[in-house]
């Protein structure tokens, strides 16, 4: 029996307690000829996943319309067709907005059967990425809510967005998750339930995608897969009512890196192709050109050599077309080196080791921030290793631990971890020394 989430966040919204929901349900029962004596345990039980029974769902709905002054469905508390759980992108916006803000409080509750969710596979993970490429389209996304949304909120959210990617930047996922999902519930989430036209409603959904989209990174980077996947989901559902193809395909793009990590590379393929088909002249030179180094990774990992080969050329002419300034900013990721970093993992793979080691000393060559540069650091101390340039390879590996240092990030304990077996592996002495920094590094808790 899994908790009630969606009705949990309801009765946040509508400012009701359990006593009173029921109270109220018992007056609107008597109404209908029904004789009712529900009790605050009673609703209890209803969030802990147990369904009412008879026509009590249909008057539970009855009581919140008519507290938030707004039609409410089963679906929006949680008490649908058992089995049948709705879309993300095929049920109502609003039934969406439900389901969104309802997972952002499950999130900061840090409700273990939503930080638990294993990631999903198959058309579950498909699903999503098609029904944003296909219509139907949000005619219009207006609402009608309490609160009236202004432009200055739309700038709120999107100077919240850069303050939250700098913090994920400089102190990893771990740390900025908890932070920027209290944010969601405390700011975005009434913005969203509030009252706004067509036209600033597809602005308030853009920012917002473009910070839950962030969330979903730091999710990402504290090993909570499923629950990075399913904002990921959200990022994409509110590009689409955004009418922002371009922040579609960037959503997809973190869609794409969570697959390679996680081995699914005819499926990083598919997306990827996905997002450049779909968002067509929308993709921007900076993402276009991580689109297809990631396509080229997979393709690598996969064995055909070709098409590997066919995208790095592609990637490496996009990358000569980016233009500072006129990228929007959640592309702001796709710093000079960036290309050269995935282009050289993708070669490794291919076993192109002197072409790999070039684009790997060319990314490591060029400033990036810490996180970037650990990862750099990393392929490159890799590269040398196999190269047999062990004293090399150590060399890099300490600049690298120094660099990873006081970021919580899952993903860069991986890297950590990967270089430190990497240097055992080798069997060199002047490895010996690095390894230990690397084993120091790792025993710090997160």
């Amino acid at each position: 029996m899994q908790p009630n989430t969606l009705l949990d966040a309801i009765l946040d919204e509508a400012g009701i307690s359990h006593a009173g929901l029921a109270a109220h349900v018992n007056q609107a029962g008597r109404a209908r000829g029904l004789t009712l004596r529900y009790e605050h345990t009673a609703v209890a039980r209803w969030l802990k996943g147990q369904r009412p029974r008879g026509q009590v769902p249909d008057v539970i709905c009855e009581v919140l319309a008519a507290r938030l002054h707004r039609p409410v469905t089963l679906d929006d508390i949680g008490l649908g067709v058992p089995g049948e759980p709705a879309s993300l992108h095929g049920s109502s916006l609003s039934g969406f907005v439900e389901r969104a803000t309802a997972l952002w409080r499950s999130d900061e509750q840090q409700r273990p059967h939503v930080l638990g969710a294993p990631a999903v596979t198959g058309t579950p993970a498909v699903m999503p990425v098609w029904e944003w490429e296909n219509p139907p389209e949000d005619v219009d996304v207006s609402r009608g809510g309490r609160h009236r949304v202004t432009p200055a909120d739309i700038e709120m959210l999107r100077a919240a967005r850069a303050h939250y990617e700098q913090m994920y930047r400089k102190a990893g996922g771990i740390a900025t998750r908890s932070r920027i999902v209290g944010f969601l519930n405390s700011e975005t989430a009434p913005l969203l339930r509030g009252c706004y036209t067509d036209a600033l409603g597809r602005q308030l959904h853009r920012a917002t995608g473009g910070l839950v989209a962030v969330v979903g990174i730091c999710a990402y980077d504290s090993d909570a897969h499923g629950l990075a996947q399913r904002y990921f989901h959200q990022a994409l559902r509110l590009a689409k009512a955004s009418g922002d193809r371009g922040l579609g395909a960037y959503v997809i793009a973190l869609l794409v890196n969570q697959s390679l990590f996680m081995k699914e590379y005819r499926q990083a393929v598919a997306f990827a192709e996905a997002a450049l088909r779909t968002a067509g002249r929308h993709t921007t030179p900076a993402l276009a050109s991580d689109l297809y180094a990631m396509q080229a990774k997979a393709y690598a990992h996969l064995g055909d050599a070709t098409s590997a080969l066919s995208c790095i050329r592609q990637a490496e002419t996009a990358a000569e077309r980016i233009r500072r300034g006129h990228e929007p900013d959640e592309t702001g990721y796709v710093q000079p080196g960036l290309v050269n970093v995935q282009v050289a993992e993708a070669l490794l793979s291919l076993g192109d080791l002197v072409a790999a080691g070039e684009h790997a000393a060319a990314a490591v060559d060029t400033p990036a921030h810490d996180r970037g540069r650990v990862h750099r650091l990393a392929i490159l101390s890799q590269i040398e290793l196999r190269q047999g340039n062990a004293d090399k390879a150590a060399a890099t590996a300490v600049e690298m631990t120094e660099r990873a240092r006081g970021v919580e990030s899952m993903r860069l304990r991986d890297r950590l971890r990967a270089v430190r077996e990497h240097l055992v592996r080798s069997g060199c002495a002047g490895t010996a020394e690095a390894a230990e920094l690397i084993d120091g590094a790792l025993r710090v808790p997160l």
